[in-house]
């Protein structure tokens, strides 16, 4: 950004930021991510790795900052090669941090994962659509289109709401997102996030109507994807792609409470995530969307969603 700072900016929440070390090149570290966070006046960013849990990390570089006005935060995808749906792996996430004899961090919070997301490119309906055939596939989830969820799906939603963190659902089709909120809802998961990019307007309307909140990241209108990228293993795949026009139309339906917005940027080939935002921000009010709107979406909604109020 060299050194200049856009009001958009400031107070912003990037809770979908791809800096960790990947199979891929990226464009910074998960340090230098935060710290251009913190350097345009940002309040937090959320750091997401495909291959392992982010809490650990965030939760060092979030001390090492030190930074009452600006946080790191966490989570875990139950991606494969991060244990895959495993109640283990989720309640050790949930409980990673650097707490002292009272159980609480340097800010007097609880440690942990902000969120546990379900896969989001090892479900069966992301396979599909990359052309993955075999064991690849097979091991892919699906969750049935009627009856109960699946073991231990119901024991990891139990844990998403003991430790009142937030459920990413992933990237299911929309029938399986509104099954997997249901249930979730219905086993006290209060904070609901359901990535929406590439979904109807229709789609969209029925998952906020369900209680969740949608979100929409850069990446999807971003020239990234125009090539193939790895993305959890050595294939390297294009992901599906929106326009900036379809996704501002579909937002403004929404209430900003409804609603989120992020970069999902750190491949190499995207600006960083700082810059992403910013971009991603001002093509939304080119496309119409008045800048209080985009605020209370990049502000007010995150904040509130990730419990850093």
């Amino acid at each position: 950004m060299n050194g200049i700072i856009d009001e958009f900016l400031i107070g912003a929440i990037d809770g979908h930021v791809h800096a960790c070390a990947h199979l891929n090149a990226r464009s910074l570290t998960a340090l230098q991510a935060a710290r251009q966070a913190q350097a345009a006046g940002m309040r937090a960013l959320g750091l997401m790795d495909n291959f392992a849990s982010s809490v650990g990390l965030a939760a060092m570089i979030d001390r090492e900052l030190a930074d009452p006005n600006f946080t790191v935060f966490g989570g875990l995808i139950m991606e494969p090669q991060a244990g895959g749906l495993n109640p283990r792996a989720v309640a050790a996430a949930l409980g990673t941090g650097y707490s002292d004899a009272s159980g609480l961090d340097w800010r007097g919070a609880r440690p942990g994962a902000r969120f546990v997301s379900f896969p989001t490119h090892a479900t069966r309906h992301v396979a599909l659509g990359e052309g993955r055939r075999g064991a690849y596939l097979e091991g892919c989830l699906a969750l049935p289109a009627s009856g109960p969820l699946p073991d231990p799906i119901p024991e990891i939603l139990d844990l998403i709401a003991g430790a009142d963190a937030v459920l990413n659902t992933g990237h299911l089709t929309a029938d399986e997102t509104l099954l997997l909120i249901a249930e979730a809802r219905a086993r006290g998961v209060g904070r609901i996030l359901v990535p929406c990019s590439l979904f109807s307007t229709a789609e969209v309307e029925a998952i906020v109507a369900a209680g969740a909140v949608a979100e929409f990241s850069y990446f999807f209108v971003s020239h990234a994807t125009q090539v193939a990228l790895t993305h959890v293993d050595t294939e390297a795949h294009p992901i599906p792609a929106t326009t900036l026009a379809a996704m501002a139309a579909t937002i403004a339906l929404l209430k900003p409470s409804h609603c989120i917005l992020s970069s999902d940027c750190g491949v190499s080939i995207l600006p960083a995530p700082v810059e992403g935002l910013r971009v991603f921000l001002r093509g939304l009010e080119a496309a119409g969307l008045p800048a209080a709107v985009l605020q209370a979406m990049v502000r007010d909604t995150p904040a509130r969603l990730f419990g850093l109020d």
